[in-house]
């Protein structure tokens, strides 16, 4: 990170001179950086055309294991605002923070959540257990859309403390984009509701979904931990494999950033087809099927319910 404080420097040097030579705006627009894509798409939504967002992680990319760079720096030192997860979601942004000497506020989208320890994944969307024993608190809140509206109220809330004079802005978006939200939480809760609790149990490859499980009535059974840096254990692999012929577990899903081998390990071992992907830490790129936090969650609800809904036929 010294290295990258010092480039940063020479980056801004040249920076200046280059805004020197530019005509002003009449009205900027408010730098504001996400530490990754679905952080971002909610603060675009509640900003709306008085921020301009950039995401530190971008879609498709993994937060858990990001590097950043020189230009990552030099990008976060020009923002007015931060916006966090939290839970130690970002270990490496505090870093990042003092090699860019960012002096902008810093939103924690998750503040006011009630997070779930490791253990209490265990009991929702259960996981075997990883090989060192941790218990960390989840970060991956934004699974379950009632803690999606928290952050949505933080972020309108950091604005508006930024910029009084586009507050009414702010909340207006803010309420009408938590209207949707609620929709489609009760949609997702509905569906899920339906299919019969014996039958609601999915296999995914890293505990990201104890949230969705525990919002939505749904066992989510992972071989690794809340990290994908946590590689799963044979031990786990194996009594995982043994659960699903046990238990007759027929939703098998790979993710949007986690390496598919595992997954397809346990389908040549089971016999189980995949049903599909999720996305739990990223959103899709532009175009995508999941390139929004409602279209991922729309996404992710109808996934688990069509392959939940096939397995009881």
């Amino acid at each position: 990170m010294k290295l990258i404080g010092v480039l940063v420097a020479a980056l801004l040097a040249g920076e200046i001179l280059a805004v020197s030579i530019k005509p002003a705006h009449a009205a900027e627009k408010i730098a504001v950086v996400a530490t990754f894509s679905i952080l971002a798409d909610m603060a675009k939504q509640v900003g709306g055309e008085r921020v301009a967002v950039h995401s530190m992680v971008g879609p498709g990319s993994d937060a858990h294991v990001f590097q950043a760079t020189p230009a990552d720096a030099v990008t976060l030192r020009r923002a007015a605002l931060v916006v966090e997860n939290g839970f130690g979601f970002e270990g490496w942004l505090d870093r990042l923070i003092e090699a860019a000497d960012y002096k902008g506020q810093r939103i924690v989208a998750s503040e006011g959540v009630a997070p779930l320890s490791q253990a209490d994944t265990d009991d929702h969307g259960h996981h075997q257990g990883d090989k060192h024993g941790l218990r960390a608190a989840d970060p991956h809140a934004w699974q379950n859309i009632a803690n999606g509206v928290h952050y949505v109220d933080n972020i309108a809330r950091g604005l508006c403390n930024l910029d009084k004079s586009g507050c009414p802005t702010y909340k207006a978006n803010g309420a009408a984009y938590i209207e949707r939200l609620q929709a489609l939480d009760r949609e997702i809760k509905g569906r899920l509701a339906a299919i019969p609790s014996e039958r609601r149990k999915v296999i995914t490859s890293h505990s990201a979904f104890g949230y969705f499980a525990e919002r939505y009535g749904v066992e989510i059974i992972a071989p690794e931990g809340v990290s994908t840096e946590q590689e799963a254990a044979a031990l786990d692999v194996a009594g995982l494999i043994r659960q699903i012929r046990e238990h007759d577990i027929k939703a098998l899903f790979v993710e949007n950033i986690s390496d598919p081998r595992l997954i397809e390990q346990i389908a040549r071992e089971t016999g189980l087809k995949p049903a599909g992907r999720l996305y739990s830490d990223a959103l899709s790129k532009a175009g995508g099927e999941a390139d929004s936090y409602i279209a991922m969650m729309r996404h992710n609800g109808v996934a688990i319910a069509e392959a939940l809904e096939a397995a009881g036929r």
